[in-house]
């Protein structure tokens, strides 16, 4: 695979990771660069990963994913993003409506690095059978889904302090559509 190809392909993983730290950045009222660096890294490390194991697994693994994939991140990202809605609700009685959850936690951070992963399984599976360099390729996947959603953070959180309330709720709803777009493009 050239690099031209791979960094295609890079983008293309990176785009729901993007997504969901938007929405990350959005629903949180203080955004630090830490938090910025703890999405991107989580992020980064599992879009980095789930090539390497599906490289590793094989193409037998690959139908189980194949068959459950969209499943999974439907469940997890539409659990979160349920929750942030739920939130929304209960914060609405508070007049200062204001943060009760963080969002920047190691267990949040890992679902929602997972669910946004598991295409990038697949994805391995595929370098297996072309013989591409699963180091390389793995590497510029996670640089540039870690350096798409630094930038998703910080944006999100621009946008975020404009909303107000609003932004954890449609920070909630964009969650579930992601799910449920990840859900229909894999069916």
């Amino acid at each position: 695979m050239d690099f031209i190809t791979l960094v295609l392909l890079s983008f293309g993983l990176a785009a729901d990771a993007f997504a969901v730290s938007l929405s990350d950045g959005m629903c949180s009222k203080k955004v630090t660069k830490n938090n910025a660096l703890a999405v991107a890294t989580s992020f980064g490390f599992y879009q980095a990963l789930m090539p390497v194991l599906g490289y590793f697994l094989g193409c037998t693994f690959a139908d189980i994913v194949g068959k459950f994939q969209h499943w999974v991140a439907l469940f997890l990202l539409s659990a979160i993003g349920i929750n942030m809605i739920w939130d929304t609700i209960k914060e609405t009685k508070d007049p200062n409506c204001t943060q009760t959850r963080n969002i920047f936690t190691f267990k949040n951070l890992t679902l929602q690095g997972i669910a946004t992963s598991i295409d990038a399984l697949a994805v391995g599976v595929s370098l297996a059978v072309i013989q591409a360099n699963v180091v390389s390729s793995a590497l510029v996947i996670g640089i540039i889904t870690f350096a798409s959603c630094f930038v998703g953070v910080l944006i999100g959180h621009k946008f975020g302090s404009i909303l107000g309330c609003r932004a954890k709720l449609a920070g909630g709803i964009l969650l579930i559509l992601i799910g449920i777009r990840i859900f229909f493009k894999c069916i």
